[in-house]
């Protein structure tokens, strides 16, 4: 199935107001994305700016409803990413395992990975496991050493931290299982998980 530039853009403008509209009511629910049922469809879509149009080999698979209960011996991932210090009125769906993939934060300060902590103690997810993604600037011990010494500051909250503020920031994430380069192993699943 092909589609024209117009169609797609069209289809990105009839999400950006659907998502605008959800957000003016205050809450955002987590949906399924309109496209999991028609993955090359999904791939289309979501490359059209990269240049990329020769979807790759996808087989199809019937999505179900957030509420549908658990068959016996099946895990449940639940993977969202980017919510950049946003989750008060974020509405989570059910799940066993919960994963967030990456900027979590809007500059990983310590007052924000707190927040994001005290988040994470409110899901009722077995299993809740994080990375850090390219906002969690203080993650990166080298980054920040190099930022400091800047004259000038791409990000001046940032910047002006102190080394005994961020030298140990991962350690605030007490609700969860933080990954950097490493592996675990859940419910028979290996999860690697690495921010770079």
């Amino acid at each position: 199935m092909a589609f024209t530039l117009s169609e797609i853009m069209a289809a990105r403008r009839q999400q950006s107001q659907a998502q605008s509209q959800a957000q003016r009511g205050n809450r955002t629910t987590v949906e399924v994305d309109e496209y999991s049922t028609n993955p090359t469809q999904a791939f289309t879509f979501y490359n059209i700016n990269q240049g990329r149009f020769q979807p790759p080999h996808v087989h199809m698979v019937d999505p179900m409803a957030h509420d549908t209960p658990k068959q016996p011996g099946y895990t449940r991932f639940v993977c969202i990413s980017d919510t950049h210090s946003r989750t008060d009125s974020i509405v989570m769906p059910y799940g066993d395992v919960f994963i967030h993939a990456g900027d979590f934060t809007e500059l990983g300060l310590p007052s924000e990975v707190k927040k994001f902590n005290d988040w994470l103690g409110t899901l009722p997810y077995d299993i809740k496991i994080v990375i850090a993604g390219n906002h969690e600037l203080t993650f990166d011990q080298e980054f920040m050493a190099d930022l400091i010494k800047q004259d000038f500051y791409y990000f001046p909250s940032a910047s002006k931290l102190k080394p005994e503020n961020y030298e140990n920031v991962q350690s605030l994430l007490t609700n969860c299982i933080y990954m950097q380069d490493s592996e675990v192993s859940v419910r028979g699943f290996k999860i690697y998980g690495s921010p770079w």
